[in-house]
């Protein structure tokens, strides 16, 4: 400021000297500056130092020497003579009046009868009396800061505004500072400094005198600063002040810059710090710290601080006066400085050379060629501009718009930093079309682009850089012709690294320029092909990438309508791809196959892109190879693999799901069953479960995938299992994997299985060893150990041979399980079919499950090969469901044929209901599920050989009779037997059906099976107590045998599962039992009644409750059968009165029925018929099921 001119400031030498306090440097300043430092330096030598070093006695001495010439010495030691106790209670009680007059100017008790005006009385008063009176002063001034509410004033004081005293107030000013300082706060000083003229060089004077103090002033200038400091008087003398204390002071400038930066307040005071660091630094090589501070408080993430200095650009371009005095016009100005001595200048000459063909003036000068050195400069500086002009508003003049489009529009070298250059460049031209004024500037945007097609190729060559500017370019030309501008904003947004509003309408000029002039359609496509796919696209590669540009092109059907093949590319890309997989490679897939099974348009059905070929499918797989020491070699990389089986498997289901609109045109083909098979899926998927952080959303997709079409891939059981071989057992296993191990062969294996007839040591061990390999070392042995299966079948192999080769089939199912099973299947067939070399196909085990259970008879007896059967059947059953469906939708347009041909009934008669293939499929997948079951049933089932020692009562609770004990017996001798395994087995299978499907198990009850393995059923299949939902409808069947089977079934239901709706199914049955009973012939009675009475024994046993209902049917089921037998003329009526008589007593003599009924009982004589009449026989067994019932209740009491 002008008021300033004549004072001299304390230099940043003289501040360092004495922040240091280094008595040398103070020795050589000049008497002027020493002047200004006198108060601390005179207070220094007379006060007791807490310092009492020899070192210090001696710069004492040296500060004592420098202060023996100077003349106001003797005022400054005069003026620390003064009593300050009394002069601080004078201040005070001063304070205190002035506080209950209100503010008011009273009578001052620090200074009374002033004769003169302020600078005479201070002239001609003594020391204690010109302390008093710039204390007086200086309070007056400090109490009107307080009360202004922060409106700033200028306080007009003669004290400090005459010159001729400057020196001494200054002196009185820092002495009372520094004996004051409770009283006087030197933040509250320097504030009230800034409302008097000279404020700024008594600050600086303080702050000098007491060096320690400078981070705390400078804080409280900037705390009690405007947040826009240009737009006010006060603002602009605090920025002025700081700016002259960070002079005295230049090492601690970007820390009060920091403070600003944090309270957001006195922008202008950073750029102008920013400014003259600049002026200070001189250096050209890097980027300077005026861009590196703009852009960081524009770019950065604290939104406050970016919306607070786009404040400051915005108000200072509406500011028109004082323009060249404004920091914003000082900063826009050094700017365009930095961008014009980046630039260097080429002849017209050079320009004619390029662009021969061009209409352009010679007279144009632009300009190129950017030296190295400086293009990450130039990078910085757009950036930095982009910021301005998209988030702080900042309107560039006509000078700043010319540079800019000249840096836009220079040629950078073949380098990263120039690629990086040449995006920025082109991406700026986008966000700010404005920039292109005149005819000539938008011809020589013309010719730079086109120049970036040219070099394109060339700049990626050299470079190495995968994300050139040329895939940035035509991505914004498919943009343009598809009109998703959105796009492009998006795609300018990202580059450039910030957000910034564009309008899609100032594209306009953009869009023709792309679409007419330098990429039309035809020529994006054919040069989309063209372009190289990036080598080991992975998504460490960032920027823009042949795979974006193809991408958006596929988007837009742009291939199909100008016929240009696009498969080679895409199967070239999937090829060169390795992890972190790269994010756009699914959604690329994904449109190709959209591409390829949906036309562009209806008007032209033909208009599709290839398919990838089976054979270069199968490329990709066949680099997959074991080696002799089982290693295994890829030609291509696990991640191009995974993308090829992703490919495969969603192009199958997307052509099933579009069956009816393929329909109407030439249908694509499908791959064949033949290439799916010889793809390891299950591999795959184990391996990419490894890498699932690596792979993105690939893992997720392919279980999708698999789960819809190859559901037998994914059943619970394998998961289960992957876990077990990928834990830490596994780990462990690696870990003692021996050498010799490492050392077996498929041959080996071969003549061990053998010599097994004879020494099954060797076996043995060779399986052991195996056990500790990975699944994918075992591939190689799969063929070798299931051809030689069949051995293990004979009744001598010992069960840890068993046991460990289902170990490794189970280990084996992890990673090749659909070729596994296949060869497991014809490897367990009979003798007979093994002799005609019979071999069953994948497809046919697909076709008909049932295959699985024609095997050797013997395996029904081995359960660990039994287990293996049972996994197989199950996947198999699956894999049929899914086979069916597949096939419904490929033949999707024979639908129409049976309502064709139902349409000739004969006239009178209803048309039979339609049968939809649906329908028909349904019947023969629950005819299919329901005979595995039967056939699984019927193997629970001992033999003839088997029956003397397990009776069929393997699985029976306690019996109902008091054959208990002998029945335990037999079951305990059996509990260890092949037979029980396999029916745990079978039973653990059959309840995962039917909880799959409870439909299977209504259908297999409602055929019904041999009832001696209902207590086997209801046991072994907790599933199965949902068969109290159908039995109700079982039991209204006309047919006896579903009758019998029905309360057969409840008889063991009510023991196992005695729950309410139990109770109510049984009270049901024994009202079915009445009602049959008055409706029976007598020989449907004797085959209804005999089996079904001795359920009500249990029915009683689950139920008390029900001893009262089943005794009415027994004793209605006794009289019937009597009375059928009176009219023969037979005596049965002592057996009625019998039964009457237990009804009635049955609580009286429990002991004697008790002794003599199941004595009788067990001796058969009640049961042994005396007479052949089924009426006869059927009384009898009421009153043997009346004594069980008796039997059964005194048990319980």
């Amino acid at each position: 400021m002008a008021e300033f001119a004549c004072l001299q400031f304390v230099s940043s030498f003289a501040f360092e000297a004495m922040q240091k306090v280094d008595v040398v440097k103070l020795a050589a300043l000049s008497d002027p500056e020493l002047r200004l430092l006198l108060p601390c330096l005179v207070r220094m030598a007379l006060c007791a130092p807490a310092d009492q070093s020899e070192a210090w006695a001696q710069d004492k001495k040296l500060i004592l020497r420098l202060l023996s010439g100077v003349e106001a010495v003797n005022s400054i030691v005069a003026l620390l003579s003064v009593d300050f106790h009394a002069l601080e209670q004078d201040a005070t009680k001063e304070q205190q009046l002035r506080h209950k007059l209100g503010g008011a100017n009273g009578e001052s008790i620090l200074v009374s009868q002033l004769q003169h005006g302020l600078a005479l009385e201070f002239e001609h008063s003594d020391s204690p009396r010109r302390l008093r009176l710039a204390l007086s002063e200086l309070l007056v001034i400090m109490n009107k800061v307080t009360d202004s509410n922060g409106e700033f004033f200028i306080k007009s004081s003669e004290l400090f505004e005459s010159p001729v005293y400057l020196d001494e107030v200054a002196d009185v000013l820092c002495i009372l500072q520094a004996e004051l300082p409770s009283l006087l706060p030197i933040t509250e000083v320097a504030e009230a400094l800034l409302h008097v003229r000279n404020g700024s060089w008594f600050m600086c004077l303080l702050v000098a005198n007491v060096p320690d103090s400078f981070n705390e002033v400078c804080r409280g200038l900037i705390k009690n600063g405007e947040r826009q400091d240009e737009e006010s008087v006060g603002g602009r003398r605090r920025t002025e002040a700081l700016r002259q204390l960070c002079k005295m002071n230049p090492t601690q400038a970007l820390n009060v810059r920091a403070m600003v930066v944090e309270e957001c307040h006195l922008p202008g005071l950073g750029v102008a710090l920013t400014l003259d660091q600049c002026k200070n630094d001189g250096s050209e090589d890097t980027v300077t710290d005026l861009v590196s501070f703009v852009s960081g408080l524009l770019l950065g993430t604290n939104a406050k601080v970016r919306t607070w200095f786009g404040m400051f650009i915005r108000n200072g371009q509406q500011r028109k006066r004082e323009r060249s005095s404004s920091v914003l016009w000082q900063m826009r100005r050094q700017l365009l400085l930095e961008l014009m001595a980046i630039l260097p200048t080429v002849s017209s000459g050079r320009i004619g050379e390029d662009t021969a063909d061009t209409d352009m003036e010679p007279n144009i000068s632009v300009y190129s060629a950017l030296k190295e050195e400086n293009v990450v400069k130039a990078s910085a500086m757009l950036r930095l501009y982009c910021a301005l002009m998209g988030i702080a508003g900042l309107k560039p003049t006509d000078e700043e718009a010319e540079q800019l489009l000249q840096l836009m529009t220079s040629r950078p070298p073949a380098t990263p930093a120039g690629v990086r250059f040449v995006s920025l460049s082109f991406c700026m031209l986008l966000a700010f079309p404005s920039l292109v004024s005149t005819p000539e500037q938008e011809q020589m945007t013309v010719m730079w682009l086109s120049w970036m097609i040219r070099e394109e190729a060339y700049f990626e060559s050299t470079t190495g850089v995968s994300a050139s500017f040329g895939e940035m370019l035509l991505l914004v030309a498919m943009y343009f012709h598809s009109n998703q501008l959105n796009a492009i904003i998006d795609l300018v947004c990202s580059t450039l690294g910030m957000k910034i509003a564009i309008k899609p309408s100032s594209l306009n000029r953009m869009k023709t320029i792309f679409t007419q002039e330098i990429f039309t359609e035809q020529v994006v496509t054919a040069h989309a092909v063209r372009v190289p796919v990036t080598s080991n696209l992975s998504a460490t590669i960032t920027g823009f990438l042949p795979i974006h540009c193809i991408y958006q092109l596929l988007r837009s059907r742009a291939f199909t309508k100008h016929k240009v093949s696009i498969k080679d590319w895409i199967y070239r890309q999937m090829c060169e791809t390795t992890t972190p997989l790269h994010p756009q490679l699914i959604p690329l897939i994904d449109v190709y196959i959209n591409s390829i099974l949906t036309p562009a348009s209806k008007a032209n059905p033909e208009a599709t892109n290839q398919p990838i070929t089976e054979q270069e499918v199968l490329n990709v797989f066949n680099g997959l190879t074991w080696g002799e020491n089982n290693r295994c070699r890829q030609r291509h990389s696990i991640t191009a693999q995974l993308l090829v089986l992703y490919y495969t498997l969603s192009y199958e289901e997307t052509l099933l799901s579009n069956v009816k609109p393929l329909a109407v045109q030439k249908k694509p083909k499908s791959y064949s069953a033949a290439l799916m098979d010889q793809i390891p899926i299950k591999y795959l998927i184990r391996q990419a479960q490894g890498l699932q952080q690596e792979l993105g959303g690939l893992h997720s997709a392919l279980l999708r995938l698999l789960a819809t079409n190859y559901p037998h891939l994914c059943m619970v059981d394998d998961w289960m299992c992957e876990e077990e071989v990928t834990g830490t057992d596994a780990l462990l296993a690696r870990m003692l994997l021996t050498s010799r191990a490492k050392h077996h062969s498929p041959k080996k294996l071969q003549e061990a299985f053998q010599m097994a007839s004879t020494n099954y040591t060797q076996l043995m061990q060779t399986l052991e060893d195996l056990t500790l390999l990975s699944a994918s070392e075992l591939i190689p042995f799969a063929e070798a150990l299931m051809l030689d299966l069949y051995r293990l079948l004979d009744a001598d192999v010992p069960r840890r041979i068993l046991q460990t080769v289902n170990q490794l089939w189970m280990l084996l199912n992890t990673v090749m399980p659909r070729r596994l099973w296949v060869m497991t299947v014809n490897a367990l067939q009979p003798k007979a079919k093994l002799l005609r070399q019979q071999k069953y196909t994948q497809n046919d085990l697909m076709v008909d499950p049932l295959i699985v259970l024609r095997c050797d008879r013997r395996v029904y007896r081995c359960p660990p090969l039994m287990d293996i059967t049972l996994h197989m059947l199950n996947g198999y059953l699956l894999a049929s469901k899914a086979y069916l469906s597949a096939h419904l939708k490929e033949n999707v347009d024979q639908d129409s044929k049976p309502y064709q041909n139902n349409t000739m009934g004969v006239v009178g008669q209803p048309e039979a209901p339609e049968v939809t293939r649906e329908e028909l499929k349904n019947a023969l997948l629950s005819a299919q599920d329901s005979a595995a079951v039967q056939i699984l049933l019927e193997i629970c089932l001992p033999t003839d050989e088997e029956r003397p020692h397990s009776t069929g009562k393997i699985l029976k609770q306690q019996d109902q009779t008091d054959g208990l004990s002998e029945s335990l017996e037999n079951t305990r001798e059996t509990l260890l037997s092949n037979v029980r395994e396999v029916q745990c087995l079978i039973c653990c299978l059959l309840h995962q059906m039917f909880i799959a499907d409870p439909n299977i198990a209504k259908l297999v009850h409602f055929q019904g099976y041999p009832s001696e393995l209902l207590p086997l059923t209801v046991a072994g299949i907790p599933s199965i107590h949902i068969c109290l939902d159908f039995i109700p409808e079982l039991l209204a069947q006309p047919q006896l045998e579903k009758q019998i089977f029905a309360i057969q079934l409840l008889s063991h239901l009510c023991i196992q599962y005695a729950l309410p709706k139990s109770l109510s199914v049984a009270r049901l049955s024994i009202n079915v039992m009445g009602t049959v009973l008055t409706v029976l012939t007598q020989a449907k009675r004797f085959a209804f009644f005999m089996p079904t009475l001795p359920c009500l024994v249990s029915f009683c046993r689950a139920f008390p409750p029900l001893y009262d209902d089943v005794t009415s049917l027994l004793i209605q089921t006794g009289q019937v059968c009597a009375s059928h037998v009176a009219t023969q003329a037979q005596d049965i009526d002592p057996i009625i009165t019998r039964l009457k008589y237990l009804k009635e007593k049955a609580g009286v003599t429990p002991d004697l029925y008790r002794s003599a009924g199941l004595d009788r009982i067990k001796k058969d004589e009640t049961i042994t018929p005396e007479s052949l009449d089924p009426d006869v026989l059927l009384c009898q067994r009421v009153e043997a099921t009346f004594l069980e019932i008796i039997n059964t209740a005194i048990v319980g009491v």
